[in-house]
């Protein structure tokens, strides 16, 4: 998948409607760490869905009958200090992440 897409100037707006110093945006808890989480969790989602064949609460796409099987947590580690994040399992344990593969740092900087 190839994105080229600009962010919208109204949901920059929106995510920056409370920005008064640098700390609000790059801060320990700043909106790029949070941005972070929700994207990283968000695509991990979406690899578990192709991983699948389905959706979240949808019929079974797969012969295997293979299904989601709750969350595990790892930290990432990077230049925004450490980010607790939730990855996705599945009941035949054969989900391997690529966006934070298993048994590796944050390849997030």
């Amino acid at each position: 998948m190839t994105v080229s897409k600009s962010i919208p100037t109204e949901l920059l707006d929106s995510l920056l409607s409370g920005y008064q110093k640098p700390e609000d945006l790059i801060g320990e808890n700043g909106l790029l760490k949070h941005l972070t989480k929700a994207l990283v969790e968000r695509a991990l989602e979406a690899e578990m869905t192709e991983h699948l064949g389905h959706g979240k609460h949808e019929a079974v796409g797969n012969p295997t009958g293979n299904t989601r099987n709750g969350k595990s947590r790892k930290t990432l580690k990077g230049d925004f200090g450490e980010l607790p994040i939730e990855i996705p399992r599945d009941r035949h344990g054969h989900f391997e992440p690529q966006i934070v593969a298993k048994h590796h740092l944050c390849p997030l900087g």
